[in-house]
């Protein structure tokens, strides 16, 4: 596919090959966003870990100290006072065992994120095909599933960060967008990264974290010096 002309005139401020300090990445993303819309940026890690291996999984969760920039439609499977507590909270969507048979007839979801109580698993199992291919699924590890609804929900919208590996070995997630700044950005890049090297399985010797790469949306990328 042919790259059209933001794009090239964004690419010719990168020098090919080149890896760069942190401020130069970030003076540079901001430079480089092509789009109408507040871009988001992007951050891209490739870890030398073996992805077939249960213990070397990459698995987190960060809430970066500025936040996401984008507010998020959230879902709450709950009820009693769990419930309540989320509908006081904004929650977009909140319900229970009706809300999940709901969902099941129609196959269809209009929010971002989806957290659960304990005992609502069982009953959310009769809609794991329709929540698990888009990543909705709650799930302890990404703490989605929680007995403290309410901490969850202002951790997300604090702009709480989940994050895991693919199955190349890398790592995908958004920093926030280029309208909040460099210094706000660099920020949150400096807490993600903190949380990603913690989680650095005891059994990886020598280099974990094999390159680092910054981009706007559909932005070029910018190596970032490890």
């Amino acid at each position: 596919m042919k790259s059209g002309k933001k794009y090239l005139a964004a690419a010719q401020l990168i020098e090919k090959g080149k890896s760069y300090s942190i401020d130069e990445a970030f003076d540079l993303v901001i430079k480089t966003a092509i789009t109408k819309f507040d871009s988001a940026v992007e951050l891209h890690l490739n870890l030398n870990i073996d992805p077939k291996k249960g213990e070397q999984q990459i698995r987190g969760t960060v809430v970066p100290p500025h936040g996401s920039g984008k507010k998020k439609n959230i879902a709450v499977f709950a009820e009693g006072k769990a419930a309540a507590d989320a509908k006081k909270l904004g929650a977009t969507i909140v319900g229970g065992v009706e809300l999940i048979e709901e969902i099941k007839k129609s196959g269809k979801v209009n929010f971002d994120l989806a957290i659960a109580t304990p005992d609502m698993m069982k009953e959310l199992a009769k809609i794991a095909k329709v929540l698990g291919p888009k990543g909705l699924m709650p799930n302890p590890k990404s703490e989605t599933v929680t007995t403290d609804v309410v901490k969850t929900i202002n951790e997300l919208n604090k702009g709480k960060i989940s994050f895991k590996n693919d199955k190349n070995g890398n790592i995908h997630l958004s920093l926030g967008k280029v309208s909040m700044g460099v210094d706000k950005l660099k920020e949150n890049f400096m807490a993600v990264m903190e949380e990603i090297k913690r989680a650095k399985p005891e059994d990886i010797k020598g280099t974990y974290i094999k390159s680092v790469t910054l981009a706007t949306s559909m932005g070029p990328g910018i190596k970032v010096k490890v």
